[in-house]
C-alpha cells in the first residue's frame, strides 16, 4: 500500500511532505511504532528525488517524530502528549435518532464480554473444551472444497440448500417440527433471527408480548422498532395466556425451558396460547435456544409441531450447543412469511458466510452434531446433581430450586429476605460469579433470586464454589440456632 500523501506542484517538494508527515503522526493517524516507506520507495511514489525524502526523514528523527533503525528502516514515535484532531460539531438532522440509539439499553452485553471469575454460573456458555475439535477441521477442510466452485459469488440469502436440508432434518428427528427445506431460514445467530422477525412484523406501536421475566434482549429487539412491549406475566405452567392483551402482534415465549426460571410450558397453556394467537392474528416466536438438553420426563415436541394455524416461527441457534462465535442459527418459518423475511435478511446483510453452513451441514450430515450433544448431555446432567444436591441440601435454608427438566441453567428462589447484590459482591471476592435473576425483569423483580448457568463450568468446581458461597450465607445471613440444629439433623440423616 502508498503512504497517502498528496504532492501539489513543484514548489516546496520538501516543505508538502514534512507538513503532511508531521501532521499525520502528531494527529495519529500514522501508529506508533508503524514502519514509513524507504526513501528510495517513497521518492519513487511521490515523484520527488531521493534527497528530499531523505532530508524529510531526517528533520523528522531530530524533532524525535521517526526513530531510524540501521538495517531496518524508518518507524513513526509518537509525541506522548499527541493531540487529537477535532471535527467541528455540525448539528446533524439525525441528531434525536442518533440519541435514541445511543440511550438502547443492550442487555447482557457487558455480562458476555467482561472476564468472568475463576468459578463462573454465566448462563448461555458452554465448555469449548468438549467441542469436537479434529471433526470441526475435517468439516472445515471438507467445505473450503465445497466451496471453490461458488467462489467469487454471492450465495443464497436463505442459506445453502444443504444446510437447510439437515436442519429440516435434525429439527424434525430432535423437536417434533414440521416443515419442509423451504421454510427453514439459515441466519447469524438466533439474535438476527429475532431481529429479522422484528423487522419484517413490527411498526412503530405494535404491541409485543413478553415473558416477565424473560430475555431482555429479546425485548429490547423489539422495542428498537418502536414497539410498545408488554411483560406477561409466569406461573407453574408458563405464560398466563389470559393477561396477552388485545391488540397483541407478536408473542415471544420461551415454551421448552423458560429464560430464566426455567420451567416447562404446559401442554394445555400451549393449546391455549396458540388459540388465542389465532383470535389476535399474531406471530408466536418460539426461541428454542437449549432445548436439546432433557434430563427427565417424556421429550416433549416444540410448540410449532402442534401448530395448526400456521402462526408460530420457530427460532434455534447452535451457540449454545456448539460455539457462539460461530455464529449460525435459523429460523423455521409459517409459509406466509418465508418470501416477507427473506426479502428482509437479502438487504440486512445478502447472506450468511457460506463456508461455515458447508461445514455445519457436512457436520450434521455425519452424525457429529447428535453425537456432541449426547456427549455434552452427560457432562450436563453431572453439573446439574451437584447443583441439586447443594440447594436441595446446605443451601436450601436460603434458595428453592425451580424445577426444571432441561437447558443447561436453573434459578434457585430466596426462601427469605436476603442482599442478593451484598451476596454477588462478596462472592466476586471470593472468585465466585454469580447472577440475580432481578437483571431479567423489566420492572420490579417479583422474586428474588439466582440464575444459575452450568454450561461452563466444570463439575468438580461446582462443590469449592458453593462450599464459598455457603461461607458468605452464613456471615451475611445466618441461620438462628434452631435452623441450624434442624439442618445438621437433616443432612446426617440417612
Amino acid at each position: 500500500m502508498e503512504l497517502h500523501i498528496l504532492i501539489d506542484g513543484t514548489r516546496d517538494l520538501g516543505g508538502q511532505l514534512y507538513r503532511q508527515l508531521s501532521e499525520a503522526i502528531r494527529s495519529g493517524r500514522l501508529a506508533d511504532g508503524q514502519q514509513l516507506p524507504p526513501s528510495r520507495l517513497l521518492a519513487s511514489q511521490l515523484g520527488l528525488s531521493r534527497k528530499t525524502v531523505s532530508d524529510v526523514y531526517e528533520k523528522l528523527a531530530y524533532e524525535k517524530l521517526l526513530v531510524g533503525k540501521v538495517g531496518v528502516g524508518s518507524f513513526v514515535q509518537t509525541p506522548h502528549a499527541s493531540p487529537q484532531r477535532r471535527h467541528a460539531s455540525t448539528p446533524l438532522a439525525s441528531a434525536a435518532r442518533i440519541a435514541r440509539w445511543e440511550a438502547t439499553p443492550t442487555p447482557l452485553r457487558r455480562a458476555s464480554q467482561e472476564t468472568p471469575a475463576r468459578y463462573a454460573f454465566i448462563g448461555g456458555r458452554a465448555t469449548p473444551a468438549h467441542f469436537p475439535q479434529d471433526e470441526w477441521r475435517a468439516c472445515m477442510l471438507h467445505a473450503l472444497r465445497q466451496d471453490g466452485p461458488a467462489r467469487g459469488r454471492y450465495g443464497p440469502v436463505e442459506g445453502l440448500p444443504s444446510l437447510r436440508a439437515a436442519i429440516a432434518g435434525h429439527a424434525a428427528f430432535s423437536r417434533g417440527i414440521h416443515c419442509t427445506e423451504e421454510q427453514v431460514l439459515v441466519t447469524s445467530g438466533a439474535q438476527q433471527a429475532l431481529h429479522l422477525l422484528a423487522l419484517t412484523l413490527l411498526e412503530a406501536g405494535d404491541t409485543v408480548a413478553v415473558e416477565e421475566p424473560g430475555y431482555p434482549v429479546a425485548r429490547a429487539v423489539f422495542a428498537s422498532q418502536g414497539a410498545h412491549v408488554v411483560g406477561v406475566e409466569l406461573d407453574e405452567d408458563g405464560l398466563v395466556v389470559a393477561q396477552i392483551p388485545d391488540g397483541t402482534r407478536l408473542i415471544y415465549v420461551t415454551p421448552a425451558h423458560q429464560f430464566p426460571l426455567g420451567m416447562p410450558m404446559s401442554i394445555a397453556r400451549r393449546h391455549a396460547l396458540l388459540e388465542r394467537a389465532r383470535q389476535l392474528g399474531a406471530i408466536i416466536i418460539e426461541d428454542d435456544y437449549d432445548s436439546a438438553f432433557r434430563y427427565e420426563g417424556r421429550p416433549e415436541d416444540a410448540l410449532q409441531s402442534m401448530d395448526r394455524y400456521g402462526v408460530v416461527a420457530h427460532v434455534g441457534s447452535f451457540s449454545k450447543i456448539m460455539l457462539p462465535e460461530l455464529r449460525l442459527g435459523y429460523a423455521v418459518l409459517p409459509q406466509a412469511l418465508v418470501a416477507a423475511v427473506q426479502t428482509v435478511k437479502y438487504l440486512a446483510d445478502c447472506h450468511t458466510a457460506s463456508l461455515g453452513q458447508h461445514a455445519l451441514a457436512k457436520f450434521i450430515g455425519d452424525g457429529h452434531l447428535l453425537r456432541h450433544i449426547r456427549r455434552c448431555h452427560d457432562i450436563y446432567a453431572g453439573r446439574r446433581e451437584r447443583l441439586q444436591h447443594w440447594f436441595n441440601g446446605p443451601l436450601s435454608p436460603w434458595f428453592r430450586l425451580v424445577p426444571a427438566s432441561a437447558g443447561f441453567h436453573v434459578a434457585a428462589l430466596a426462601q427469605a429476605p436476603l442482599d442478593i447484590a451484598a451476596l454477588l459482591r462478596r462472592a466476586r471476592l471470593a472468585d465466585v460469579s454469580l447472577y440475580a435473576l432481578s437483571g431479567f425483569y423489566h420492572g420490579p423483580a417479583r422474586h428474588e433470586g439466582l440464575f444459575l448457568g452450568y454450561g461452563a463450568i466444570d463439575k468438580l468446581d461446582i462443590d469449592t464454589a458453593l462450599a464459598r458461597v455457603l461461607a458468605i450465607l452464613h456471615e451475611i445471613a445466618p441461620l438462628p440456632l434452631s435452623g441450624v440444629a434442624s439442618r445438621v439433623a437433616n443432612d446426617s440423616a440417612p
